[in-house]
């Protein structure tokens, strides 16, 4: 046990070791150039320990290896549930069956195509493929993040699809103003909010793309975050439904009959419920704005530790199959959410 008497300052020193490189990570993104584009600590913070990994590992006891662990595992459940305090039911409300569809059907397209192009065309391992196909899919970071227990999967697989949500997000935050100021996308103010939100990668890109945008009105930046929030909160059930599929997948491929053992990612039920728990208003909004900067630095700290487990030798075999399903994905969200976007307005 991580908090046995024999394992305790163990324990409390990785975690503690955990929370300076965190602090560092947060320093560093609340700099103005890197705040300008839209990188979040949770970035910078699998950078810093990827780094660490690579380099200084050796240098640290190892009985520290179980607070690091820690915070990888226990420490990012109990995040993902309070990221539940960014959302509110009265939001989602708010963007419409119009948004609430964009949603719907760009998760769940993104999801299973970047599925198929990772699996069977770029011949890449399920849970990497999963991964990358969550970030794109939802809310990039944090989504795979959400992910990685569900999996169960190997730090670095984590660190790679962070890697791939990070470089095409960047991409979709600087291109989609130049392709609307161009006039290329023939979009009205709603609709480029609605395809904003429904489409890049992260939370905070999402918000930087209308501020960047000369004479962007209010519609647009706050449809833009409700429909972004709305893809957000979608990654319980998702998380739930995958969950069912690989009880059953296992199941199958051990050759097991009767019933199917079914496994619930219950931080993904918490996480909800905390969203639930949001709408009702009772918590008032300046406490409710530092219990979020506290869960941002939990989350930097749980990418963190995750970057410290991550090895660059882990990564052969891998090869450019991971660049080319985030580049499939990425395409479908610019070209395929435009066309989606603009038929699911027309139609609802």
């Amino acid at each position: 046990m991580s908090f046995s008497k024999q394992n305790r300052k163990g324990t409390l020193s990785g975690v503690i070791f955990v929370a300076i490189f965190a602090a560092a990570a947060t320093l560093v993104a609340d700099l103005k150039f890197v705040s300008s584009l839209g990188i979040s600590p949770l970035v910078i913070g699998i950078v810093m320990g990827i780094f660490y990994a690579n380099t200084l590992h050796n240098q640290t006891p190892n009985e520290w290896r179980r607070g690091i662990t820690f915070s990888a595992k226990k420490v990012l459940r109990f995040a993902i549930v309070f990221y539940g305090f960014r959302i509110t039911f009265q939001q989602i409300a708010e963007v419409g069956i119009d948004g609430f569809m964009v949603s719907l059907i760009m998760l769940t397209t993104t999801f299973i195509l970047g599925i198929y192009l990772g699996v069977k065309v770029f011949k890449m391992d399920r849970d990497t493929s999963m991964l990358t196909a969550a970030g794109a899919s939802v809310c990039g970071a944090a989504a795979v993040l959400a992910t990685e227990p569900v999996l169960k999967a190997q730090e670095h697989k984590t660190a790679v699809a962070v890697s791939m949500v990070v470089l095409f997000g960047t991409i979709a935050m600087f291109l989609y103003p130049l392709l609307y100021s161009a006039g290329i996308f023939d979009m009205t103010s709603r609709e480029f909010g609605i395809y904003v939100g429904g489409t890049i990668h992260e939370v905070a890109q999402v918000v930087a793309v209308p501020a960047s945008i000369p004479g962007a009105d209010a519609e647009m930046a706050n449809d833009a975050i409700i429909v972004k929030m709305t893809r957000v909160i979608m990654i319980a059930p998702m998380l739930i439904i995958l969950g069912i599929y690989l009880s059953y997948t296992a199941k199958r491929e051990g050759g097991e009959t009767g019933g199917i053992k079914l496994v619930i990612p219950w931080f993904a039920v918490y996480f909800v419920a905390m969203a639930g728990f949001n709408s009702l208003e009772i918590v008032p909004q300046n406490i409710v704005d530092v219990i979020n900067d506290i869960d941002t630095f939990l989350l930097t700290m749980a990418m963190t530790a995750l970057g410290m487990g991550t090895r660059f030798s882990m990564f052969k075999g891998l090869g450019l199959a991971p660049l080319y399903t985030a580049f499939g994905m990425f395409v479908w969200l610019v070209v395929g959410g435009y066309f989606i976007t603009k038929w699911v307005v027309a139609t609802f």
